[in-house]
């Protein structure tokens, strides 16, 4: 099943309006590609990758970041008040994943905060 898009276009057309009335320029942005449906999955995903972020737990190994436990810290509590808040609400995949991200979330964040410890 094929789901359609409604496209408002009226917007186009007040710039358009607005830009002749201020002498303007006229600055319509570009089509790009729409964003795919927000989904609980995406979210949560996006919500692990800041956790890594701060962790300095990406994969891009080229730029060295400040670690940020007390933010990923934040963040792992906020994924786990979500997981509490939905329960009984999520389908069996959204359920694993929040469960698989916290448990991944929680080991790196130990590993982290042993290491910076240490030092």
């Amino acid at each position: 099943m094929e789901i359609k898009k409604k496209v408002d276009e009226a917007w186009k057309a007040k710039v358009k309006e607005e830009a002749a009335a201020s002498g303007k320029r006229e600055e319509i942005p570009e089509e790009k590609e729409p964003f795919p449906e927000p989904n609980f999955s995406a979210f949560i995903s996006g919500l692990g990758m800041q956790a890594l972020l701060f962790l300095d737990e990406t994969s891009d190994a080229k730029e060295k970041r400040k670690v940020d436990t007390q933010q990923a810290r934040y963040i792992i509590d906020l994924i786990d008040m979500l997981k509490k808040k939905t329960e009984g609400n999520l389908e069996r995949e959204e359920a694993n994943l929040i469960e698989n991200l916290l448990y991944d979330l929680r080991m790196r964040y130990l590993k982290v905060s042993k290491s910076k410890s240490d030092t």
